[in-house]
């Protein structure tokens, strides 16, 4: 696995994959996550008072997340066993531990690093617990997945969490560098090809380093790649996004709050990434009814139209053409007036009738279709409002027992101004 580390035995031999030969075989040569390992960094620290703990490192691919791993064990003189969950089994895990056990007596420690570790079950996780509490083993997992919510509560109190980030513009270039330097000359590509080729890697350190072995392969000694012949020659990095995890719920809040702020460039961004990412429109136009509802509200009535006309064009149309229709929505929503009192109206309530849900309406709106529900006064003294000069009674319909409550407070945008005025005016008729 290109992991971005090697052996010397590794890094010397010229058959390699590039990212193997390059792999660091220093703290020093790792790039892209000064926030550990520069002079505050957490692992900076840690590396100093030369004793490593559990950890998790959660972080996109082709960040290093292996490469630590395996430096790490340095750190303590630890032995070093890789495994991956997805190819693992308790089987396995038992015999590791026999062997880090026997180890551990001979006087050497053993660092677990467990690849994918959120792929493994609670059952899998739970084994791990009583031989990192007795220091059998010290674990170090790495995910790409949110640690909180993939990996037992037990087991995660027992690891720090290291935090990598993808690979900035300047630490990709870095890595370009070094290749260039590796391969014995400069990538024949020109200045926008060259920016698109660390675009193109979106982060991710490995897959620059393959896609610059690929060019270096395919290119010809005196070729001058330009940006679509760039393209021609490698392929894009399929975007980081998996429908069922933490991606799918961080873009989908990322959409939902520019919609909030009213930064619809913002919105077209975030549902571009979803929909790129492979989502299915139907999800988000489902979340654009919503958020229609609970954000813009009777601020704009035409909001929830607009965003339910969305969802019924695209299932008309479909997949591409069906899509406009919900940038369309997104694009509506993003510049309607913003308001959320239909949303807390609902909630207060809700809570009213749940904490009074005894109480009976008055008499005086309860139908009568029996004469013993006339004689209990049923319906007695109702006004009917459209037989009054201006529609409006000022009866009282809550329950007996319970004094009026404000539970919609409109604000002054929107639509909803105009039905501020409203019930200001009500308000007024019902005191007189």
């Amino acid at each position: 696995m290109s992991d971005l580390f090697a052996t010397e035995e590794e890094r010397a031999a010229p058959s390699g994959p590039l990212a193997d030969r390059l792999r660091p075989q220093h703290f020093d040569e790792v790039v892209g996550q000064d926030h550990l390992l520069g002079e505050a960094g957490p692992l900076k620290r840690m590396i100093d008072s030369g004793r490593v703990v559990s950890l998790v490192f959660w972080g996109p691919p082709g960040t290093g997340k292996t490469t630590l791993a395996r430096l790490l064990a340095q750190v303590g003189d630890l032995h070093f066993v890789q495994i991956s969950a997805i190819f693992s089994g308790v089987g396995d895990l038992k015999q590791i531990f026999e062997a880090a056990r026997i180890r551990r007596r001979n006087g050497q420690g053993t660092l677990l690093f467990v690849d994918e570790i959120h792929r493994f079950n609670r059952a899998q996780q739970d084994s791990f617990l009583p031989h990192v509490e007795d220091g059998t083993i010290t674990l170090v997992g790495a995910t790409t997945e949110n640690p909180s919510f993939e990996l037992n509560g037990a087991l995660l109190s027992r690891m720090q969490v290291m935090v990598l980030k993808r690979l900035d513009h300047q630490a990709l270039d870095r890595l370009l560098a070094r290749a260039e330097a590796q391969l014995g000359r400069t990538l024949p590509v020109d200045e926008a090809a060259r920016e698109m080729l660390l675009a193109m890697a979106d982060g991710d350190g490995r897959y620059l380093l393959n896609m610059a072995e690929a060019i270096d392969d395919l290119a010809g000694d005196a070729e001058m790649i330009d940006s679509e012949r760039l393209m021609g020659l490698v392929q894009r990095r399929a975007p980081a996004y998996d429908k069922d995890r933490e991606e799918h719920y961080n873009l989908i809040s990322a959409l939902h709050k520019s919609l909030r702020g009213s930064d619809a460039d913002a919105a077209l961004y975030w549902l571009a990434r979803m929909l790129v990412g492979g989502e299915d429109p139907l999800y988000i136009a489902r979340r654009l009814i919503r958020f229609a509802s609970e954000d813009v509200g009777l601020a704009d009535p035409q909001a929830l139209v607009q965003a339910l006309a969305a969802r019924e064009a695209y299932e008309v149309l479909g997949s591409p053409e069906g899509e406009l229709a919900i940038v369309q929505a997104t694009l509506y929503l993003a510049t309607a007036p913003k308001s959320n009192a239909t949303y807390k109206a609902a909630g207060a309530a809700w809570r009213s009738a749940k904490e009074t849900g005894s109480l009976m309406p008055p008499a005086h709106i309860l139908n009568a279709p029996t004469g013993l529900m006339k004689e209990l006064g049923y319906g007695r003294d109702y006004v009917y409002d459209h037989d009054t000069e201006a529609g409006f009674s000022g009866q009282n319909y809550f329950p007996e027992g319970l004094e009026r409550q404000p539970f919609y407070r409109p604000p002054e945008r929107g639509f909803e101004r105009e039905i501020a005025r409203r019930l200001a005016w009500w308000a007024r008729k019902r005191s007189t």
